[in-house]
């Protein structure tokens, strides 16, 4: 049910015309653990979504780490994607 509706968020909403790549179940399992660890940081759901889709694209198909380990090693990255998702 929660990757459905992350689906359904992604399909509608403006991120998914700027990400190069298709939404795989793999993806929404990446997204949605992202979202949940950042859940209290306090951003807007919406903000967070769009960080954690941003992160995702960024990282390798082939990575193996969380993004909440991966962007650890990823200042850069980070902070493209704060800026994207518009975190404060």
């Amino acid at each position: 049910m929660r990757k459905a509706m992350l689906i359904a968020a992604l399909a509608g909403s403006a991120i998914i015309g700027q990400m190069a790549q298709a939404v795989t179940p793999d993806d929404v399992k990446w997204i949605n653990k992202c979202v949940a660890d950042n859940k209290r940081e306090g951003a807007t759901k919406e903000v967070v979504l769009k960080y954690c889709t941003c992160m995702n694209e960024k990282m390798d198909d082939n990575e193996t780490q969380s993004i909440t380990a991966w962007e650890k090693t990823h200042p850069e990255e980070q902070k493209a994607c704060d800026e994207v998702a518009g975190w404060k």
